[in-house]
């Protein structure tokens, strides 16, 4: 008979056994218990999962972060932080087994309702998979052939950046990680969003290990660009990244991609993974310039009966004032505001 239940994700042999189910099965960065650990360690939001098992044996795996804020109320997401996760299991019948039980969960802690960055739920739950979509394509095996992949007038930018008098680094240390807040703070900003806490990025290098790393872009030592990249299965992705105002003119993001790019195939990997962006959106074009083609991305949730379910998307008209207001605030204030509201916008 097969059973669910809560998993103490404290003990090292339980941890250890579901990063064996995720690695056996394919899951994605975001079924790893490491990424709901350092998403507690970084931000607070606590870790939590349920598990199916057979004869004692693992049949069934769903990630959980329950994400509590004041100002955008109480859910169980899969997984926190992330745009993937949801159940993974060996039968369909066992993934829905597992919302079921997620359901009694978030009853029990008066939470607003679930959240999966997936497909997979029960007929009953609200569905859709027409509001973003994933990227991601083979890398070549050579630099050259990478830059040849990439569509020509792209690849005209990419050959500007590479004549520039921009310098590449890679690392995970204090320098890398001063650079990399300082500038995608002041990315967000830009774009009128807070900014994540610090913590949290710490503690996913800090966790992560060599499955993740910082690549910068400096301009006479002035960094302008830097993204936080993980490493998974073969993938690269390109998580947390962004650039000063100055990257524009400086094309610095289309020399960081692309180098990364570069970086990722001497690393081993064989594949670059774009990231999600919205349908028709800015991100969305711009990934499609490089060569990608956008793979629709398949969400769901159930709602708690009498409960309003989470508006944290930024492109709702609720938040086209709150935007606006942002992108006006000195980056001072921004930075130290910001990371107490994101923490809830897991």
């Amino acid at each position: 008979m097969e059973t669910v239940s809560l998993v103490d994700l404290r003990d090292p042999g339980e941890v250890a056994r579901i990063e064996g189910f995720v690695a056996e099965h394919r899951g994605s960065l975001f079924h790893r218990p490491a990424w709901l650990h350092a998403v507690e360690q970084g931000t607070g939001q606590r870790a939590l999962g349920l598990v199916a098992e057979k004869c004692g044996s693992l049949t069934g795996w769903l990630p959980l972060t329950d994400v509590h804020s004041p100002l955008f109320g109480r859910a169980l997401v899969s997984s926190g932080f992330a745009v993937g996760g949801g159940p993974l299991a060996e039968r369909e019948s066992t993934a829905k087994q597992l919302c079921r039980s997620a359901q009694e969960m978030a009853v029990r802690l008066s939470c607003s309702g679930i959240e999966l960055r997936s497909g997979g739920a029960p007929a009953d739950w609200e569905s859709w998979d027409h509001t973003h979509c994933g990227f991601e394509r083979a890398l070549a095996d050579t630099d050259e052939a990478e830059l040849l992949a990439v569509p020509r007038k792209q690849r005209a930018e990419v050959r500007k950046s590479l004549d520039l008098d921009l310098d590449v680094s890679v690392g995970s240390g204090p320098q890398d990680r001063a650079a990399h807040y300082a500038v995608y703070a002041e990315s967000v900003r830009n774009l009128g969003t807070p900014v994540f806490p610090r913590s949290l990025f710490d503690a996913m290098l800090d966790r992560f290990g060599d499955d993740a790393d910082i690549m910068t872009i400096r301009h006479r030592g002035e960094a302008v660009a830097s993204v936080l990249s993980f490493y998974h299965r073969g993938a690269v992705l390109p998580y947390w990244g962004g650039g000063t105002l100055a990257a524009r003119v400086l094309r610095a993001n289309e020399r960081m991609y692309f180098e990364l790019m570069l970086h990722a195939r001497r690393k081993g990997c064989d594949s670059f993974d774009f990231g999600r962006s919205k349908t028709g959106s800015g991100p969305y074009s711009y990934k499609k310039n490089w060569g990608f083609e956008p793979q629709p991305l398949s969400y769901a949730r159930w709602t708690a009966p009498g409960a309003t379910p989470r508006d944290i998307d930024p492109t709702s008209d609720a938040y086209s004032t709150k935007i606006a207001l942002w992108k006006r605030l000195p980056l001072a204030v921004a930075n130290a505001v910001g990371p107490h509201i994101a923490k809830g916008l897991a």
